[in-house]
């Protein structure tokens, strides 16, 4: 059973998430929260699986949240999930860089919310596939650096320029395809990828790619 804690300060908005996802079967909420702080010290109490974080709530934001929550953790438990209307603003992208394994919209189906909670819980981050563009595009442009001689020479080539194809939006599949490999072959090497650069996930590796000046210009 996948535990799950919601973090919400609209009330109406976490029995809706409640309901949907105790329905799925698969999942069980064990609290919920109304704002930063009470996140903080819920997710200490009732251990999570997966948190899903609201960004903007009056007394307490989700991003310092986020922030506490994965720097106290231990391993990738929980993970966090926000969840987001995706203005364009700091909270997301600070969400993002403090440790949250993926993104949602607010108005997404309720199959796709349960979908992502199933990830996170597998350990699959995940970016909504409507925002991918806007994640990528908005840390290409505040996270370019200088490429970094010995954060790339932590991968092989072959890593590396997975890694880089990941960062532009790329599913496995779709790697595979430009590079004319096996879809088992990219998962293989980006596995490796993962395990050297300390990512938990394929959202944390894109973050680390563009904080190490991995991917180029298009």
């Amino acid at each position: 059973m996948i535990r799950v804690l919601l973090v919400d300060d609209q009330a109406v908005v976490r029995a809706g998430y409640r309901v949907l996802l105790e329905d799925a079967g698969d999942i069980e909420v064990v609290g919920e929260a109304s704002n930063g702080p009470s996140a903080v010290t819920a997710a200490a109490r009732f251990q999570p699986d997966v948190i899903c974080m609201d960004v903007r709530m009056p007394g307490g934001d989700g991003l310092a949240a986020t922030r506490a929550i994965t720097a106290a953790r231990e391993g990738d438990r929980p993970a966090v999930l926000v969840v987001t209307t995706f203005d364009p603003d700091e909270y997301v992208f600070g969400a993002l860089e403090a440790g949250a394994s993926g993104f949602i919209l607010k108005d997404c189906e309720p199959e796709e919310l349960v979908d992502a909670v199933r990830r996170l819980a597998a350990g699959k981050g995940l970016v909504d596939q409507a925002v991918t563009h806007r994640v990528i595009t908005e840390f290409a442009r505040r996270r370019r650096v200088a490429a970094d001689p010995a954060a790339a020479g932590m991968l092989t080539a072959r890593e590396a320029e997975i890694v880089r194809l990941l960062s532009r939006g790329m599913s496995n599949a779709e790697i595979a395809r430009e590079l004319f490999v096996e879809t088992s072959t990219v998962k293989s090497h980006l596995g490796r990828a993962m395990a050297k650069i300390g990512a938990r996930d394929r959202v944390q590796t894109v973050v680390w790619a563009y904080e190490n000046g991995l991917v180029e210009d298009r």
